[in-house]
């Protein structure tokens, strides 16, 4: 019996151990939303921009109910959505830089 509460004990220590909240995705997709912002993604990538803002809410509401496992999916997608829109924005060719021309 002692071995058997032993093991459950192990056992749900293990469980409890993998389902931690998601703090560094959420703080990675938050800083790449950000980052996004500052090269102007809300002008030239709005889509993007917005689609990363509300996985961001859908992943805080998930972290909030406890559901780990989804907040963690969805910080995950905000933060790929939010590259996408950086990289869009720094593409608009407004944000491109004119080549360098040699000095004579």
């Amino acid at each position: 019996m002692i071995n058997q509460l032993t093991r459950l004990a192990i056992l749900m220590l293990a469980l409890a151990a993998c389902a931690t909240a998601p703090v560094q995705e959420m703080s990675d997709a938050r800083q790449a939303i950000r980052s996004a912002e500052a090269v102007g993604a809300a002008q030239h990538s709005p889509e993007s921009l917005m689609a990363a803002q509300q996985l961001l809410r859908k992943a805080q509401t998930y972290l909030e109910a406890g559901a780990y496992d989804d907040a963690r999916r969805y910080a995950l997608g905000s933060r790929v959505q939010a590259i996408k829109a950086r990289e869009a924005a720094l593409q608009s060719p407004r944000l491109r830089l004119p080549p360098l021309r040699e000095v004579p």
